[in-house]
């Protein structure tokens, strides 16, 4: 069956597939607390919306204006104990690591990230990664660091979208560079790769660099030659591979 990726931009990414789509973590204004949008709003019709995965609770990937902006009656995925923050919003489904559930007959499995997550009003929530069970497999990292359980997520994977920068001049404890992105992909053994988290939000005094997802596209060449990476400016979509081959 066919199936489509849209990179919207910094951790948002519209998947279609088998029929549904789901768009993660959505950040879709042009101004998120102190970060600033480098690249043009989106352009991509994002509505008929069969879920919204939110990774954790940081604004810039669980954004309330953005989410209602979509519809409060679009079912979204979420850690366990975020449910409080989406008051107004009729399907939150909260989940642990390794949880299920189940969205126009696509298995939207949650797995673990490494990542603390907190915000003004919830504490602490866990933070988690997604993946998408079909025709196809698609992993969507959030933010996390490397973790043992990477190697062996998911056997067989298609498509992992794989965090390579954040929006300050380093990434800390808890993300993942380029370099780390490159290790995490030795991990997951995808067929395909495709570098988020870059190039889109920015302090007012930075602009938005494309050379993390140059080096992990380099260094995933080196290292996992036979994954194919494929880098998406903001905007940009692919076809997903074909069932059966290797992109």
């Amino acid at each position: 069956m066919d199936g489509r990726l849209v990179y919207v931009g910094h951790a948002t990414v519209l998947v279609e597939l088998d029929g549904a789509r789901f768009l993660t973590d959505p950040v879709l204004r042009n101004r998120i607390l102190h970060l600033r949008r480098r690249v043009p709003p989106p352009s991509e019709p994002l509505g008929d919306l069969s879920a919204i995965l939110v990774s954790h609770a940081h604004y810039d990937h669980l954004d309330l204006p953005s989410l209602r902006s979509l519809g409060r009656d679009v079912p979204v995925v979420v850690p366990r104990g975020t449910r409080r923050v989406l008051r107004g919003f009729s399907d939150v489904r909260e989940l642990r690591a390794y949880e299920e559930t189940e969205v126009d007959g696509v298995t939207v499995r949650a797995v673990p990230a490494e990542h603390a997550s907190a915000r003004l009003t919830l504490r602490s929530a866990p933070s988690l990664g997604f993946v998408l069970e079909g025709s196809r497999s698609v992993y969507f990292a959030g933010d996390t660091d490397l973790f043992p359980e990477m190697a062996g997520l998911s056997p067989g994977l298609d498509v992992a979208l794989i965090p390579v920068a954040g929006w300050g001049s380093k990434v800390g404890v808890g993300h993942l560079d380029a370099r780390r992105a490159a290790a995490a992909v030795r991990m997951l053994e995808p067929k395909l790769a495709v570098p988020i988290h870059w190039g889109t939000l920015s302090t007012p005094r930075r602009a938005a660099s494309a050379q993390p997802a140059l080096d992990f596209e380099r260094l995933v060449a080196e290292q996992s030659p036979a994954v194919e990476v494929r880098v998406l400016a903001p905007g940009e979509s692919l076809t997903l591979p074909s069932v059966g081959t290797n992109g």
